[in-house]
């Protein structure tokens, strides 16, 4: 949760006590996003007034009037929340605690920008924003997260209103599964239908807050089954009601009812964020996957040869070879088709095999970098791999195609139709096994579309379009069964009409679907992310960026990234105040750590369309070549191996922010490498960009004070005993304790490279 000082009448002590001030308070919703920009807004005009050694009467006016008006909108705020804590009591205390939180740190900002109208003389003594910086940088924190922390407790109020509304349409949902009278049937229908608005209401707009693109795609589709269920609920509950001794209506019924529970079950998932059984089934593992992450470990021998093993690349060529299977093992691909995808799964395997040879060659060397012959196989595995993808694509698109060519004439539906009415059971049962062979063709195309639909929200939908057809069709039977034992029916023929209908309008989604598909492997769709990327001339990175668009952020990113923004700024101060602590200004880590605070303040005026970083590409490069977190890690690495003069818990508190921070470092530079196309996908790029750095200083952060520590006592130890120690902590070479696998370990991450 948001970060409570140790104690509650000052400030944390320490600027390393509270860098975790946010975590587990993720923002998932636009609203609370949008709510905190003006606050963000006006801390950040505190945060980065200039430090003139004169200030004018202006300057001190408009300070002091930002610094009130954060406190009278603080003082509003927590009103607010109080409020809701009243009607509310399991928030109480946490939001009594946030809101608490949140007044002490507006009173601190509006005491620290209390400056008046003249210059403040040093001696009056009081503290103001100009005189204690990191007061200020302290109080700006505290607020940024109580805030937060009053924001998402509220937030939770909405999620218990879905399910409070959830819960009605259960029990309303209950009573109509039960009823035994067309009388009561009405009126308890009524009454459910007037529940199920709400709900529509409540979780459409939760549907739309939603920052997450996978939990939309996720909650669109539930919603969706609940709005064609509730038709389908009201014919076959009547048929049910006409026929009460018919089997088949029954079984209609039933069906119904249950998936209309699995979809309200789904909906309280995405809410409130439980990890189901389901879960797992949502997302089965796709070929596109596959062969991103396969083309990305192919692209990154560029930089680093020693990054991964050639048993783990060949390994996860073979899962994604074993995955195509679900086209070559098909009855329905012909084969030609069947023939051509197994030859270009040789032919990567091939090429691949090339790739390793020519890798091993180079590691025995001991390259540095991917020698000519890499390059070539590099680009030969990843064309080959990009044909397998463009025929997989090309054999799921067609065979979508042409089936809803076949379907759109409708021709089992209207024959089911017409044997129904005829009363024929024969006919039925004939033209029912034509409707469950077209079915099966229907949910294995979509389970083909799902591996080459290219973006998780379209697998969704493809997984979404595969259910409705794989429960609809037998609901289709067990309505024109009815029927054909009842031919005089109206109400079982009316039952028959609506199943019949929800099956032609999953059809057209189909089509729809199919459209999108294409285009996100067009490259049509501005906010999806096309596969191919060209082959590129250089192995530096620079140059493979130059293929994706400098783009700067517009206002709407610019408003979601403005907390982030704010975070670094704050970060960045912390890490100024925590170098000054070391007494010798010229120490590698001091520079580094400096080179590192510094990028993360551009990255901050990034975020407000200010600085030197003026395009996404800027930014990218700027993370990929992270000043610093290479030669940090090396020197912190180094001095560590003084470890044992640090007590136990502070030594394996050490060696897991080490851990953290050679992973973030990692995560940072392969990220900023990965090529991506689109708006979407460029703005994801820019916030894992921004976030990662937000880790990586908030994990320097915490390991500053056992760098200084560690280094003051290997001086005073110098100074009583020449021992040769300094090799060690300018991160030379030297014979110290266990420098040589330390350095190994480093060099197999790529971390050692020369800035």
């Amino acid at each position: 949760g948001a970060a409570v000082p140790e104690s509650s009448a000052g400030m944390a002590s320490s600027p390393c006590g509270n860098t975790n001030f946010d975590s587990g308070l993720e923002i998932k919703t636009r609203s609370v996003e949008q709510t905190l920009v003006p606050l963000v807004s006006q801390i950040t005009t505190l945060i980065n007034h200039k430090d003139k050694p004169k200030k004018s009467e202006r300057t001190l006016a408009a300070i002091h009037r930002v610094g009130q008006a954060v406190n009278v909108a603080v003082g509003r705020f927590v009103a607010v929340g109080e409020a809701i804590a009243t009607e509310n009591q399991e928030l109480k205390d946490e939001m009594g605690q946030a809101c608490f939180e949140a007044r002490r740190a507006g009173d601190a900002i509006a005491q620290l920008t209390d400056v008046g109208s003249a210059l403040p003389s040093q001696s009056d003594g009081r503290a103001t924003v100009f005189s204690d910086r990191t007061g200020m940088v302290k109080a700006a924190r505290l607020l940024l997260s109580s805030v937060t922390k009053v924001l998402v407790l509220a937030d939770r109020i909405v999620i218990k209103q879905i399910i409070t509304s959830r819960n009605k349409v259960l029990v309303t949902l209950d009573h109509l599964e039960r009823v035994s009278t067309f009388q009561e049937f009405v009126q308890i229908f009524s009454q459910f239908g007037n529940e199920m608005v709400e709900f529509a209401h409540l979780t459409g707009d939760r549907q739309n807050d939603l920052k997450d693109e996978k939990k939309k795609a996720r909650m669109a589709a539930a919603r969706a089954v609940l709005e064609k269920c509730t038709m389908m609920l009201l014919t076959a509950s009547k048929t049910c009601l006409r026929h009460p001794d018919c089997e088949s209506a029954r079984i209609n019924k039933d069906a119904v009812f249950h998936r209309m529970r699995c979809a309200l079950e789904q909906v309280i998932e995405i809410v409130t964020e439980q990890r189901s059984c389901g879960e797992n089934k949502i997302l089965p593992a796709s070929i596109y996957d596959g062969i991103k992450d396969f083309k990305a470990s192919v692209e990154c021998l560029r930089e680093n040869l020693y990054s991964l093993s050639p048993q783990s690349v060949g390994s996860q060529l073979e899962v994604l070879v074993e995955r195509t299977e679900d086209f070559t093992d098909s009855a329905y691909t012909s084969h030609e088709q069947r023939q051509a995808i197994l030859g270009l799964c040789q032919l990567t395997r091939q090429d691949a095999q090339q790739l390793v040879h020519a890798w091993v060659e180079a590691q025995s060397v001991h390259a540095k970098e991917a020698t000519e012959d890499m390059e070539v196989a590099i680009l030969k595995t990843c064309q080959s791999i990009s044909d397998l993808r463009r025929e997989l694509h090309k054999v799921a698109v067609s065979r979508a195609s042409d089936l809803l060519k076949v379907h759109g004439e409708q021709l089992p539906l209207r024959a089911l139709k017409a044997a129904g009415a005829e009363g024929n059971l024969e006919a039925v049962a004939e033209y029912s096994r034509t409707l469950t062979e077209q079915k099966e063709q229907l949910v294995e195309t979509c389970r083909l579309l799902c591996h080459v639909s290219g973006s998780e929200p379209l697998e969704i939908t493809c997984i979404h379009a595969e259910e409705t057809f794989h429960v609809i069709g037998p609901q289709i039977i067990s309505a024109a069964q009815t029927l054909a034992l009842h031919p005089s029916s109206k109400i079982a023929k009316e039952n028959l009409e609506v199943f019949c209908e929800a099956w032609e309008s999953q059809l057209c989604d189909m089509a729809l679907l199919l459209r999108e598909i294409n285009d996100v492997f067009e490259g049509r769709r501005g906010d999806k992310r096309p596969y191919l990327s060209l082959p590129r001339p250089g192995k530096h990175s620079l140059t493979n960026l130059k293929t994706a668009k400098a783009v700067k952020l517009d206002a709407e990113e610019q408003t979601s990234m403005a907390k982030l923004g704010l975070e670094l700024r704050l970060l960045s101060s912390d890490m100024d105040t925590e170098v000054e602590k070391w007494e010798e200004q010229e120490h590698d880590i001091v520079r580094q750590s400096q080179s590192l605070a510094s990028m993360a303040y551009s990255m901050h005026l990034f975020t407000r369309g200010e600085g030197l970083l003026k395009t996404t590409l800027d930014l990218f490069h700027q993370a990929e070549v992270c000043p610093s977190s290479a030669g940090l890690t090396h020197h912190s690495l180094s001095l560590s191996l003084s470890l044992f003069q640090l007590v136990d818990e502070e030594k394996s508190l050490v060696v897991t922010e080490m851990e953290k921070l050679v992973a973030l470092c990692q995560q940072l530079q392969m990220g900023a490498k990965t090529p991506v196309q689109g708006k979407s996908a460029t703005f994801q790029k820019v916030e894992m960009c921004i976030q990662t750095t937000r880790g990586i200083l908030t994990v320097v952060l915490s390991l500053l004070p056992f760098c200084n520590k560690l280094n003051r006592k290997v001086k005073r130890q110098d100074a009583s005993t020449p021992v040769k120690e300094e090799g060690a902590l300018n991160g030379k070479n030297s014979n110290g304790f266990g420098v040589k696998s330390l350095e190994e370990h480093m060099a197999s991450l790529n971390l050692l490279e020369s800035k």
